[in-house]
C-alpha cells in the first residue's frame, strides 16, 4: 500500500466513524489530507456520503493554485481546505462536518467552551467565523484567516472544521468539539451558563500547532 493509499484509508476510516456517531449525515461535510512532500492535497469529491467513500471519491488539487490536478470534481468546499493548507504548513488533515449540536449552540449565541481536560488540550482555542454561503472563497478566505490561532473554528449555521497532523487528530478535534458544544448546551440548560475548563489549568505547552 502506498502513502497515498494510506491516507485514502484513514479518511474513509473517519468518515464511516464520523457518520456511525451521529456526527454528519449522508454528504453534509468533507475531508481531506495533505500528501507529504508534494504541494497538492486530497479531498472528497462533491456529494460524496462520508460512510460510502471509495478511492475514486478523492480528488487531488495543487495546493499553491488551487487547480485540480487529477480525479473527479471536489467538494465545493475545497476552497476552505485550500486556505488552510496554505496559513498552515504544519496541518496535514482537515475534517469538515455540519455536526448539529455545535451549530445549534453557536446558533443560540452561546460560545462554546472547553469543560473537561481533554477538550481544553485538543482544543485550546475556539474560533468562528459569520455564515458564508457554502463553496464561496468568502468562506475559504475567513477560515484561512481563523485558523492562524485555532485547529477548531465554527461555522456560523454551517458546521464546522477541524485541523491536525493526521485525519485522526482532526477527527479527535471534531468530536472533542462536539462534546464541548454539547456540554456548554447542558450547562446553559441547568442555570449555570459560562462553564469552562479553568485557565490556570495545567495543560502541557501548545497554541496552534497540531
Amino acid at each position: 500500500m502506498t502513502a497515498v493509499d494510506e491516507l485514502i484509508e484513514q479518511l474513509r476510516r473517519v468518515g464511516r466513524e464520523a457518520v456511525d456517531r451521529g456526527l454528519v449525515a449522508a454528504s453534509g461535510g468533507n475531508l481531506s489530507a495533505r500528501v507529504a512532500g508534494e504541494d497538492r492535497f486530497l479531498v472528497t469529491r462533491t456529494g460524496s456520503w462520508l460512510d460510502r467513500l471509495t478511492p475514486d471519491d478523492f480528488a487531488s488539487v495543487d495546493t499553491v493554485t488551487g487547480d485540480v490536478a487529477a480525479g473527479p470534481e471536489p467538494s465545493s468546499e475545497y476552497r476552505v481546505h485550500l486556505r488552510v493548507y496554505q496559513a498552515r504548513p504544519d496541518v496535514a488533515s482537515i475534517v469538515h462536518l455540519h455536526q448539529q449540536m455545535t451549530v445549534l449552540v453557536d446558533a443560540m449565541d452561546l460560545r462554546i467552551e472547553p469543560l473537561t481536560l481533554d477538550q481544553a488540550h485538543y482544543l485550546r482555542r475556539i474560533n468562528r467565523v459569520e455564515f458564508f454561503p457554502n463553496g464561496s472563497w468568502g468562506l475559504g478566505d475567513a477560515v484561512g484567516e481563523q485558523c492562524v490561532d485555532s485547529n477548531a473554528i465554527v461555522l456560523a449555521h454551517h458546521g464546522a472544521v477541524t485541523l491536525g497532523d493526521t485525519p485522526d487528530m482532526a477527527y479527535r478535534r471534531a468530536l472533542n468539539l462536539e462534546e464541548a458544544a454539547t456540554a456548554t448546551y447542558r450547562a446553559a440548560a441547568a442555570g449555570h451558563p459560562g462553564l469552562r475548563f479553568p485557565t490556570d489549568g495545567e495543560l502541557p505547552p501548545d497554541s496552534t500547532t497540531v
